[in-house]
């Protein structure tokens, strides 16, 4: 027996960090005792020498083969007992490649993160290009429905995202340890499962790259536009209907089916120097700027490896913040213009209800949307018991973040001179583009998404020719068409329709239905279903589910 304790490996080779943990704890009629353990000899080097594997090590290889052989991995009445498993000190993962590793962090899966940062770090992947779209979906659906239904939308993703963490338990006799929901989906739908849940994946991770494109091309030009007139002493109107004052606010479009396209320049300048007619010319919103973007971007998409950008990710957190400061200055500088019309419209409010409220909930559904990794997030947390309260803190946090900023934004718009007609999907578009502060932020926000959006890329790059041709990067041709596409659809959309509002509703709205609102709910009935628990008032409840997840779909195309 005491040569069963033996290190694996030889002493020279042992290496010197150890596991911290309790063998004894783990018991024998747990899956999780089933740990990784391979020794092949040949492929076991490293870079200078080929490592030496003790005689102990390959009998112990030996025994786990015979018991694996004997059982099935559901089956666990013939385990191996504690003195075949080695202990969590003694446990090497073997790599492809031929290295062998010493295992660090917990052996039996769980993470390491405290809930804290289990909170934020699920509060800044939600945190995305949505905020700026909050105050104009205020405005579509009216300031008091508009509040409403940030709480109701964020109560049912928070339910759905609840039952989605919950689907792999339902799974029985199968280790689901490692397993996403693509993964659960699979389970139940088969290949049909397997496929639309890429396919509804693709549409979100898609409209999100073309989102950033419109918006990466509204601030390289509102960019280039700041320093080209302060480098020339330009005096620009953003402009015909703007306030006056040290806080400006412009409406740049009055005319409500240009509004609804947001399509063009709305400059006006008093300087017809040849210099400023040519940078008019070759620097354009929707002409020129998207097309420069490509030059920049492109090269980036076809990186074999996104781990670079990855370390930029934190931005997104400053970027939020930054946004929050910049947004409680102006709100305090502005004040509050505020006038509550019921059911009918007046010259510069807006009423409290509104039939274009869907176009709110579309928006709704894409700044909730967290449904399709919020179990790899949770799967690092500490403790894995406070998971569902976590969850709940999250989106309270994200939920106060959209009101905050929504609230702010549209009770501050001043109200007369201006309409609340005028409030533009992206905000920072109400503001000139002399303003230092806006300046910083469209600055800052360039940066951070020409970051992330090769990410995002890789995301989809790694899902679609995972799931089609087995390789993460089958080739070089491959990957540059599929970037060429995802680039095109980009460009186009910044040329002829840049409302982030409507593309982010619309895709919302798409991968919503699936990841949201259906698959979670019939998961979850086909689970109570076949263990006999299901009864009528939670078959009516999922249901409703997943008819609000249609109707919420089919309202984005009739508004």
């Amino acid at each position: 027996m005491e040569d069963d304790v033996k290190p694996l490996l030889a002493p020279e080779r042992a290496g010197e960090n150890h596991v911290e943990a309790d063998h004894n704890n783990l018991d024998a009629h747990d899956t999780r005792s089933k740990r990784p353990f391979h020794v092949e000899h040949r492929n076991i080097v490293e870079e200078d020498a080929q490592e030496r594997v003790s005689a102990e090590a390959s009998v112990m290889n030996s025994r786990l083969h015979y018991y694996s052989r004997l059982t099935g991995s559901s089956d666990r009445l013939l385990v191996p007992p504690d003195h075949v498993i080695p202990a969590p000190e003694e446990i090497y993962v073997y790599s492809p490649l031929g290295t062998a590793f010493k295992v660090q962090g917990n052996v039996d899966g769980s993470g390491t993160n405290p809930s804290i940062v289990t909170i934020f770090a699920i509060w800044n992947t939600m945190m995305g290009t949505s905020i700026l779209s909050i105050p104009w979906g205020l405005k579509q659906a009216g300031f008091t429905l508009g509040i409403l239904l940030i709480i109701s939308m964020g109560m049912l993703t928070l339910y759905c995202c609840y039952r989605v963490l919950k689907s792999r338990t339902s799974i029985s006799f199968i280790d689901t340890s490692d397993w996403e929901f693509p993964d659960v989906c699979k389970y139940y739908f088969g290949s049909f499962g397997r496929w639309s849940s890429l396919v509804f994946s693709m549409v979100s991770l898609i409209g999100a790259m073309v989102v950033y494109w419109v918006l990466m091309s509204n601030f390289m030009y509102n960019t280039g536009r700041f320093i080209f007139n302060y480098a020339h002493n330009v005096s620009v109107a953003d402009s015909e209907f703007e306030t006056n004052g040290t806080e400006r606010v412009i409406c740049p479009y009055r005319d409500a089916e240009h509004h609804a396209n947001c399509s063009g320049d709305a400059f006006f300048s008093n300087d017809n120097s040849t210099v400023t007619v040519l940078f008019d010319k070759w620097w354009n919103k929707t002409n020129t700027v998207p097309f420069y973007l490509i030059f920049l971007l492109l090269p980036l998409l076809n990186f074999k490896s996104a781990s670079f950008f990855a370390r930029f990710t934190f931005l997104g957190t400053i970027s939020v913040i930054y946004l929050i400061i910049l947004v409680t200055l102006k709100a305090a500088h502005l004040g509050f213009h505020l006038e509550f019309h019921w059911s009918d419209s007046t010259q510069f409010f807006v009423p409290e209800f509104r039939l274009l409220f869907p176009q709110l909930t579309g928006v709704l559904t894409l700044a909730f949307f967290i449904h399709n990794c919020v179990i790899t997030l949770l799967r690092n947390n500490k403790n894995q018991e406070n998971n569902v309260r976590d969850l709940s803190i999250a989106y309270v946090l994200v939920g106060l973040t959209y009101l905050y900023v929504g609230i702010l934004i549209f009770a501050s718009f001043p109200s007369p001179p201006l309409s609340k007609e005028c409030i533009e999907p992206n905000f920072l578009d109400n503001f000139p583009s002399s303003d230092i502060m806006v300046f910083v932020a469209r600055a800052f926000l360039l940066f951070q998404m020409t970051t992330v959006y090769p990410l995002l890329g890789y995301l989809v790059r790694v899902q679609m020719m995972g799931q089609i041709f087995g390789k993460n990067y089958p080739s070089f041709f491959h990957v540059f068409a599929l970037n060429v596409m995802i680039v095109a659809a980009g460009v186009l959309m910044a040329k002829f329709y840049p409302n982030i509002g409507s593309i982010i509703r619309y895709s919302g709205a798409t991968c919503g239905l699936a990841y949201v609102f259906v698959f979670p709910s019939v998961i979850h009935m086909i689970s109570l279903h076949r263990s006999g628990k299901l009864r009528w008032p939670s078959a009516v409840f999922h249901s409703l589910l997943i008819l609000l997840g249609i109707a919420n779909l089919v309202a984005q195309f009739l508004m």
